[in-house]
């Protein structure tokens, strides 16, 4: 069945680094372009990275521009995002999301989520 599982969260100081990984099966990963999202209580999910299927191109929130990077490795089923720089605003529970694209035209409703992983930021 379709899986996402992401992994690499945990608590860290400010100005300190984590790279997060979703490692995703049962789909054809390269087919799909690849997003982490994150939302912080009480606020709503928000898309902090996105890659496109091949990884050529790469978009981010500007809250996190410069400081993360988004990366992905068709061979191995997984999308990255490495976090640098930390701040206490970057605590949320990240998401990893996968939308099915063909021919340039992005399919909605054949997306996929993770159960998401906890980055806690905090002296």
């Amino acid at each position: 069945q379709v899986q996402l599982v992401e992994s690499g969260g945990g608590l860290m100081q400010p100005g300190g680094s984590l790279r997060l990984s979703c490692t995703a099966s049962g789909f054809d990963f390269s087919m799909y372009a690849m997003s982490w999202y994150r939302q912080a209580p009480g606020k709503e999910r928000e898309l902090a990275a996105a890659i496109t299927e091949s990884g050529s191109s790469t978009n981010y929130a500007d809250s996190v521009k410069g400081r993360f990077t988004i990366s992905r490795d068709n061979a191995k089923n997984t999308v990255y995002l490495q976090m640098n720089s930390l701040k206490s605003e970057d605590s949320a529970v990240y998401y990893c999301n996968a939308v099915l694209v063909v021919a340039g035209t992005r399919f909605e409703r054949n997306s996929y989520w993770g159960q998401g992983t906890q980055v806690t930021v905090s002296s």
